[in-house]
């Protein structure tokens, strides 16, 4: 966990870093994390998946109206961490995703990031960490 932090605040990324951030399912990079994104590749109208050097995880629905629910935000997740296993020459920086203008609870969010407690090339949120931990 230690080396396993991501900055609250990403300003830059080495070569083989990405920024995880959360995004709506149609792909409208307009606010919050996912406008800051646009900086490193994200692509208007691809909600998610790997886009230049950034991976988008929706958590609001196409029509930027509600959140998701935190099955479905599950499923994303779930596809994130398989892709973060089969690409391990990158270094993911997730940020604190759902937890912004999509309005879920950090203690929502952080144990959908369980099962990548153990991939060492996902880095999380300290808040999520220290949820983690403590289920």
């Amino acid at each position: 966990m230690k080396n396993r932090i991501s900055n609250y605040n990403i300003t830059e990324l080495a070569s083989n870093e990405v920024f995880v951030f959360g995004s709506n399912e149609s792909g409208r990079h307009g606010k919050g994390a996912a406008k800051t994104a646009m900086k490193w590749g994200a692509k208007y109208g691809q909600a998610e998946g790997l886009q230049g050097k950034t991976y988008g995880i929706p958590t609001v629905n196409s029509k930027i109206t509600d959140s998701l629910s935190i099955s479905k935000i599950k499923r994303y997740i779930d596809t994130f961490i398989q892709f973060a296993k089969n690409n391990s020459e990158l270094t993911f920086l997730v940020t604190e995703i759902g937890c912004g203008l999509a309005g879920h609870s950090k203690f929502d969010i952080a144990p959908l990031f369980k099962d990548a407690m153990d991939v060492e090339n996902i880095h999380l949120p300290e808040t999520f960490w220290l949820i983690l931990k403590t289920n």
